[in-house]
């Protein structure tokens, strides 16, 4: 019984500290697919000018923020 209440103690422990990770980085697809998903809508919106300059677009950076940071 007290091996049982090892294991089940070390997976909570591992559920408490994952958890705010997997919630970060669902939050994080969720935003970039809907930039993605703007973007695309933006292009299909507004036709390009032919010889009209570009706007600067920001980039989003490829490595995920700290949730902390938030």
């Amino acid at each position: 019984m007290n091996t049982f209440l090892s294991y089940l103690s070390i997976t909570a422990l591992f559920a408490f500290v994952l958890l705010p990770v997997l919630l970060g980085l669902a939050r994080e697809r969720r935003i970039s697919r809907e930039l993605r998903e703007a973007e695309r809508r933006r292009e299909e919106r507004l036709p390009e000018a032919a010889g009209a300059a570009q706007p600067l677009t920001a980039t989003r950076r490829p490595y995920l923020r700290s949730w902390a940071r938030i």
